[in-house]
């Protein structure tokens, strides 16, 4: 088939580079100069089946009113004339029942999985570099109330095939040297030793120019105008880079414009729960004897991560709900900072910070959208939220298998 793929970010490239291999011809479309310039940019850097625990629990209520007021939170909600955003909300208080929580972790634990073993064989295949290190995740705690209840979900995780331990401060400090001058502030921690971590933006780019010599074509600094539909299918998309606006056909389409998605499926009657979740990083230079961490490391207080990249420190995480906006909060970039030095006080950095912030297509239970729509020819590929660069590969993988006729391997709700 001929196959248009709708954005070439970490999810639409992988998208990519598995339908070529499955021997279709694919063309991406994006509006940036380069493949993964977006939300793929500078992200948490994390390979976490780890982090399956989706942000709609049992538990997250009572935090959610505990942060009220907070510039700073964690997870920060602004009202807006919104409609959709409404409309999410809605949908995110009952994923927080406990059956549901319990589901969603199991698909996201599921697609991870074998998310993380196709990056593997990817990585072997292609001879990727991207700063990876496969020292796995520790996810810290400093409130002994959250430490208990995320027991819990280690269990569930453990029973679903994966390696996440329970383990006391003493092994933390011990898997993670760095964290020495903290080891007041933690009650214990999580460790699975399997996660990894690596930056999504090398990774994308030379993804893309593999995808490129194997065939793909990339039409970069491209906008997307509209999707032209008949008679109960996808007839083109409408495109424009500069000059007249000129219709893309295609045998499929895929969409895996992440946040943007709903924007463009909605004028054609195809709405998706998806909403902007917009984090935010920090990427700090190191020095020579910097005393950073080498294992990537969750803060589960204040929803940040620390993976070391090569010579950097990336620094991410947090949730503001507040539309497209991506103006950077000076007050939640400050946050960012002044976290790393309570966990980090030897920490020696050169230059200043490079902050960032982009929007994570957010799903209300945190499972993404993967599969066909009521379209017979448009696919989608979106609403990864905090985990695209987690489930990239295999959501690629599994779309590529589902669009050439057969099931993928995970136990997913995959649309069909």
């Amino acid at each position: 088939m001929r196959i248009l793929v709708l954005g070439a970010g970490v999810v639409g490239t992988t998208s990519a580079w598995y339908l070529a291999r499955a021997g279709h011809q694919v063309t991406v479309v994006d509006r940036q100069p380069v493949a993964g310039n977006e939300t793929s940019f500078a992200n948490g850097g994390q390979i976490s089946v780890s982090h399956a625990e989706p942000w709609a629990n049992p538990h997250v209520l009572p935090r959610v009113l505990k942060w009220l007021g907070r510039e700073d939170a964690p997870l920060l909600w602004r009202w807006r004339a919104d409609p959709a955003q409404l409309a999410w909300g809605l949908r995110f208080l009952v994923e927080c029942l406990p059956g549901r929580t319990q589901q969603n972790i199991a698909a996201i634990v599921s697609l991870a999985l074998y998310s993380r073993r196709c990056l593997q064989a990817l990585r072997a295949e292609l001879d990727l570099q991207y700063d990876h290190l496969e020292r796995g995740i520790l996810h810290v705690y400093t409130d002994r109330r959250d430490f208990a209840q995320a027991a819990e979900a280690s269990r569930l995780m453990r029973q679903l095939g994966l390696d996440r331990d329970t383990v006391d401060v003493a092994r933390c400090l011990q898997l993670e040297p760095a964290l020495a001058d903290a080891g007041h502030l933690l009650v214990g921690g999580d460790y699975t030793r399997s996660d990894e971590s690596g930056d999504a933006h090398r990774f994308t780019r030379a993804l893309a120019g593999h995808a490129q010599a194997a065939g793909v074509a990339f039409h970069m600094d491209t906008t997307i105008e509209r999707i032209a539909t008949r008679a109960g299918k996808v007839a083109g998309v409408v495109v424009h880079n500069g000059k007249a606006p000129e219709l893309l056909t295609a045998d499929a389409y895929v969409v895996a414009l992440g946040s943007y998605s709903p924007l463009l499926l909605r004028p054609i009657g195809l709405p998706v729960p998806v909403y902007p979740a917009k984090g935010y990083s920090a990427t700090l230079a190191l020095a020579e004897d910097s005393h950073a961490p080498t294992v990537s490391v969750t803060d589960d207080e204040r929803k940040l991560v620390f993976s070391r990249l090569g010579n950097r420190l990336r620094v991410a995480g947090t949730a503001e709900f507040n539309g497209y906006n991506l103006e950077l909060n000076p007050v939640r970039c400050q946050a960012l900072i002044d976290r790393t030095r309570q966990l980090f006080p030897r920490l020696q950095t050169v230059g200043e910070p490079a902050f960032w912030c982009g929007l994570r297509p957010a799903t209300p239970s945190n499972v993404p959208l993967i599969g066909r729509t009521r379209f017979g020819n448009l696919w989608l590929n979106t609403g990864h939220g905090t985990l695209g660069w987690t489930m990239a590969c295999g959501s690629g993988a599994a779309l590529a298998e589902m669009m050439s006729g057969t099931l993928p391997d995970p136990d997913f709700p995959f649309l069909r």
